[in-house]
């Protein structure tokens, strides 16, 4: 297996502070023009087939705001072949409310049906080649860039190699983006204890990096964290965000919250911490 060198890979990209626009807070967040956001972040399944008022609400807020798209269900490194009419639907989303960037999860959520749930990949030279011929397929009927996304997971797969080596793999061999969750790689760290958590983004290739996710977990135990989405952003994941921003520079970074969702003013407090990160890393760089 041959991976390539010097990247093709380009994108736009977003800038700044993002937010995962859930259900929950749509009509505030529709309702309260000055909200200071640069970009909010979609799951297009949940949208796809909507029109009416919901489908113009949503078209009002991607006028107002970049809009950017995380998929759940592409599948790309499940078992059956990819659903290429939903590939073309998410192309036709995409074009109607101009969406510069779309990601989904370096992982597999399909058997003899949706699992519902993000299952890793085997990390083998094999499934490197498997994955990236899909990621390709997939780009080249959107014909766009996507990126990649490193998940938590619960337990090990095959690792053949290491899921440093089989990330920076499938990025090159795809020609592909890379969505960087700062979370998931602190949480997978300290559940499987196989790799310092810096040292693993130190590892992740800058020149493709599209932009970073944050969320919060659950600690069930010293010795196991459940990514759930639904707490605050910890002060551990906090700080390697600093790190982050240290080793490839500032990057738009992206909050997300799927449940026990809060006040919108209190996700706002912790956009605003994001910002001050970026802006106290960008006083540094001066």
């Amino acid at each position: 297996m041959s991976h390539s060198i010097a990247p093709r890979f380009a994108s736009p990209k977003v800038q700044g502070v993002g937010l995962g626009l859930r259900r929950d807070f749509f009509d505030e967040l529709l309702n309260t023009p000055d909200f200071v956001v640069d970009f909010l972040e979609v799951a297009p399944e949940n949208w796809l087939h909507f029109g009416g008022r919901q489908g113009r609400a949503l078209r009002q807020l991607s006028e107002r705001y970049p809009l950017v798209c995380h998929g759940l269900s592409l599948d790309i490194g499940g078992p059956h072949p990819l659903d290429e009419t939903f590939i073309l639907e998410l192309k036709a989303f995409f074009k109607t409310h101009q969406v510069p960037l779309y990601t989904e999860h370096l992982s597999y959520c399909g058997d003899s049906g949706h699992l519902y749930d993000l299952m890793p990949i085997p990390f083998t030279e094999e499934a490197v080649d498997y994955v990236a011929k899909r990621i390709q397929r997939v780009q080249d009927l959107l014909e766009q860039p996507i990126g990649v996304e490193n998940v938590s997971f619960y337990a090990l797969p095959t690792n053949e190699l290491s899921e440093v080596e089989f990330i920076n793999a499938v990025v090159s061999e795809a020609d592909c983006g890379l969505l960087l969750d700062v979370n998931n790689t602190f949480v997978n760290s300290i559940n499987h204890q196989q790799y310092d958590p810096l040292a693993f983004i130190e590892t992740m290739p800058t020149e493709r990096l599209m932009y970073l996710h944050m969320a919060g977990h659950f600690d069930e135990a010293d010795d196991l964290k459940i990514d759930t989405h639904g707490e605050a952003v910890k002060p551990v994941v906090w700080d390697l965000l600093d790190q982050t921003y240290a080793a490839h520079g500032i990057q738009p970074t992206l909050l997300e919250r799927d449940f026990n969702i809060p006040p919108l003013a209190e996700l706002q407090s912790e956009m605003n911490q994001i910002r001050q990160s970026q802006r106290t890393r960008g006083a540094q760089d001066v």
